[in-house]
């Protein structure tokens, strides 16, 4: 087992591995082609407004300051970006999310053996559909006061430089939360006890969080990564002592 840092790497590279095997593969293959119709219409809507949006963050410099236009604007280029791939990675998961819960519930048979090759259902697959999405609900909740705030910082002149750090930071911590709630919820534990699961192994959530970021703000590649991701966050639960129970449907 790699060090606490070090495991994320690890968690995806095997939840990306175990995938594109042929018991789960057929698990993949809806929230793929999903999320990208999803990827190809915000692609095409941030192109058209990436300009506009990085004008209205950049702040108004009089004009003897103006040689730092050519120093913060690839800072607030890369803000537009991180926000541009947040609102596409939570727009994604809160639709993929049944496919996400389905996929970890049968990542999680495989994990701990009880099962090589589970077959898909269309009716335990809507099943499903209530719980995940107010548990995506909840991540919202957590997910949009936070993310309002940053919002706001990024309009208020020179604190605004901390901005972006900051959203990164906060995108990191995220990407665990998202992926780690699949198999958490699947085992019934609540937001608070998920919560507090994560903080205790704070390294492994944040290791994991952070390469699946990277991953995912790879254009295309984020696609297959995004099932990668439920699968080796799925493996991350096993490994680091998560608690298995029956999935009660409700």
């Amino acid at each position: 087992m790699p060090l606490p840092v070090l495991s994320g790497p690890h968690y995806l590279r095997e939840g990306l591995r175990l995938i594109l095997s042929p018991g789960l593969r057929l698990f993949v293959i809806l929230p793929v082609t999903v999320n990208l119709l999803l990827f190809i219409g915000l692609i095409y809507f941030a192109v058209r407004q990436f300009g506009g949006w990085v004008d209205a963050f950049m702040p108004s410099l009089p004009d003897w300051l103006a040689f730092l236009e050519y120093i913060l604007w690839p800072l607030f280029v890369a803000l537009v970006l991180l926000m541009v791939f947040f609102t596409f990675t939570m727009l994604a998961n809160i639709i993929a999310a049944p496919f996400n819960g389905f996929l970890a519930e049968k990542v999680e048979t495989v994990a701990r053996g009880e099962d090589t090759s589970p077959p898909f259902s269309w009716a335990e697959l809507l099943a499903m559909l209530p719980r995940t999405l107010g548990r995506e609900a909840r991540k919202l909740a957590y997910f949009a006061p936070r993310a309002l705030a940053l919002l706001i910082l990024s309009f208020i002149p020179v604190v605004n430089l901390a901005a972006a750090p900051l959203w990164l930071l906060f995108g990191i911590w995220m990407m665990a939360v998202q992926y780690i709630d699949y198999p958490a919820d699947n085992n019934k534990m609540s937001w608070t006890e998920m919560m507090a699961w994560l903080r205790q192994r704070r390294w492994q959530s944040l290791s994991f969080g952070a390469v699946t970021y990277a991953a995912l703000l790879v254009p295309v590649l984020n696609l297959l990564i995004m099932p990668a991701a439920v699968a080796g966050a799925t493996l991350f639960w096993v490994r680091e002592g998560g608690k298995g129970q029956p999935v009660v449907r409700r």
